[in-house]
């Protein structure tokens, strides 16, 4: 039994030397260095992980603004190495905090004031790199060059980084070797967030936009709730949405991609006004402008209408535009935009009168379509176009992006809009807004339909559209239906797109700006060949990771090469990370490159 067991962990200690090997082959060689740092650290005695609390008691732009020349103030101060200069027995290093970077000063016999030497010789100087994490206690002081910094008592390892951060370097204010391919920026935001300025701040303005818009709503009186991500029907919106499997009940349900008609059940259960800030989902493209996960804002408040609502609407966007830019007018581009109320109210109709020459009012579906088609030569219309969806269609294609400062564009025609209420003086017209701004749509609102009868009509016209092939028409919600039976107050409500409002409020053209992890492509692997592919071949496995290290990821690869130049590229691998493997003979590679034709 002994013997088994003592066989047994021979193996697997063979098994696991076998594992960190490959490892190693996997590796930069920055990333094997620091992994051996890491080693070394250990193996002085200093955990490179702490589990204790570092508390602290500054913050780096703090230290700087509150500096007093005759104050010896002392200070703990945690974050990121990013700079490191060793000059001899004295040093310096740059950390980089939650808030900003300061400048460190430190010298081998203030760090070690007794006769071992080690943190600063070995740790500072030998085993930290860029990327660690680190604690630093000691007294603030302006040196020669006039640069506040802080003269370093301790040192306290915190966090070994095993990856190298790309170094961005600045030189007369120009940055180089900059991080900035946005693929990788994205998929990356942590690294993006560390090397790049600026990167935190647009979403520090983003929490701001969030908490201005819910201390509005909160100082209105109106309560913040929650509603089903999960539905059983996709409402409230046409849009196509995602589709998941519900085990316990062995049922389809829908991501959400509107909060609307829960929201309304709640106003028919008696709330003056109820707000939800909350992720929605659509099933449909992605680009600079569109996330198929995003934000929104929906609000819907009793006794009000859409009047109301747009003068709400004013002072809200000039109050969050003033929190996060200090004034009321934000410039983009070459267009200074001015949040400063009253925005200007176009009707529908009459901007596409504007913007085109044509009057749409009191024409049917198919002269609409006639006009869509033949004179105005949009493409991608069909016959499952509705007379909305054929305005819509113009009004996106003329009209949206030419309003540049912000513009309610107001009466839309009761096919685009089957949630809203009848005009009371427009016939044919309903009382809908929705809020434009340098180009791009940033809320929809309406007097919204508490007519529980023309509710249901409106339902089955969508149904009319979703039989004529329109896979983004509403379906009948018959449980909203019973709530409106019940009787809604009349309301006015308001959806806000947070995301777009965030790329307007920090001037960012590309939506994946403002998500901090806004969704990508998966990414794209090397293709390789299997073991069980390179076995069948002949190679052992040890020596297929050897293979991909030398750049011969497929089989196909080797078929060029020669088996002596073969087994000097692989005998370089082997010798250079240790690996202490047989090397293969000449014979053997030349029966592996025989085999992959």
């Amino acid at each position: 039994g002994i013997a088994n067991n003592l066989l047994n962990l021979q193996i697997i200690k063979i098994i696991i030397r076998l594992i960190e090997k490959m490892n190693v082959l996997e590796l930069s060689e920055q990333e094997i260095v620091r992994r051996q740092s890491l080693q070394e650290l250990r193996n002085m005695g200093i955990n490179p992980y702490p589990a204790a609390e570092f508390p602290t008691n500054a913050y780096s732009t703090d230290i700087k603004k509150e500096f007093k020349e005759d104050e010896k103030r002392e200070v703990v101060i945690a974050g990121r190495l990013m700079g490191k200069r060793v000059m001899g027995k004295a040093s310096f290093a740059e950390i980089q905090d939650s808030k900003g970077r300061i400048q460190v000063y430190i010298t081998r016999d203030d760090l070690c004031p007794g006769e071992n030497k080690d943190l600063y010789n070995i740790v500072f100087k030998k085993l930290l790199d860029i990327g660690d994490i680190i604690g630093i206690k000691g007294f603030v002081f302006k040196t020669q060059m006039g640069e506040i910094s802080i003269h370093a008592e301790e040192l306290t390892v915190l966090s070994k980084s095993l990856k190298p951060l790309p170094v961005v370097k600045y030189k007369d204010g120009v940055a180089y070797d900059k991080f900035d391919d946005p693929e990788l920026r994205y998929r990356r935001r942590y690294v993006d967030l560390v090397v790049n300025d600026g990167v935190k701040e647009t979403f520090k303005k983003r929490a701001t936009v969030l908490r201005t818009m819910r201390r509005f709503f909160d100082d209105a009186g109106y309560t913040e709730v929650e509603t089903p991500i999960l539905q059983t029907i996709a409402g409230g919106a046409s849009a196509r949405p995602f589709i998941t499997h519900f085990n316990a009940l062995n049922t389809e349900m829908y991501m959400r991609i509107a909060t609307e008609l829960y929201l309304k059940r709640l106003i028919v259960g008696g709330f003056e006004g109820v707000y939800e800030i909350g992720k929605n989902f659509r099933n449909e493209g992605m680009d600079r402008f569109h996330n198929p996960e995003f934000t929104c804002m929906e609000l819907y408040v009793q006794y009000k209408d859409y009047n109301w609502m747009m003068s709400f609407t004013e002072k809200l966007i000039e109050k969050i535009c003033t929190e996060v830019n200090g004034k009321p007018e934000i410039q983009v581009g070459d267009n200074l935009i001015s949040f400063k109320a009253p925005f200007r109210r176009l009707p529908i109709l009459d901007a596409i009168k504007e913007k085109t020459g044509f009057d749409l009012d009191g024409k049917t579906e198919e002269e609409i379509r006639n006009i869509a088609v033949n004179e105005l030569k949009i493409e991608g219309i069909d016959n499952s176009f509705g007379k909305g969806k054929l305005i819509d269609e113009i009004f996106g294609e003329f009209c949206e992006g030419t309003f540049i400062q912000p513009t309610f564009i107001i009466d839309y025609p009761v096919e685009m809009s089957p949630l809203s209420k009848m005009h009371r003086s427009k016939p044919g017209l309903t009382e809908r807004f929705e809020l434009f701004a340098n180009g791009k749509e940033l809320a929809n609102a309406y007097s919204e339909l508490n007519d529980p009868i023309d509710q249901e009509e409106r339902f089955k016209e969508q149904m009319r559209l979703a039989d004529n092939g329109d896979d983004e028409a509403m379906v009948i919600d018959q449980d909203f239906l019973r709530a409106l039976q019940y009787g809604m107050p009349p309301t006015s409500g308001i959806g806000i797109g947070i995301d777009r409002l965030v790329m307007l409020m920090t001037g960012q053209e590309y939506i994946q700006e403002v998500l901090l992890f806004p969704q990508m492509k998966p990414e794209a692997k090397v293709p390789q060949s299997s073991i069980k592919e390179w076995a069948e071949i002949g190679v052992p496995e040890e020596w297929v990771y050897v293979l991909r290290k030398c750049g011969f990821n497929l089989i196909q690869n080797i078929k060029e090469e020669k088996a002596q130049g073969l087994q000097q590229k692989l005998g370089e691998i082997n010798k250079k990370y240790k690996l202490g493997y047989d090397k293969p003979s000449v014979d053997e590679i030349q029966r592996w490159i025989d085999k992959a034709q």
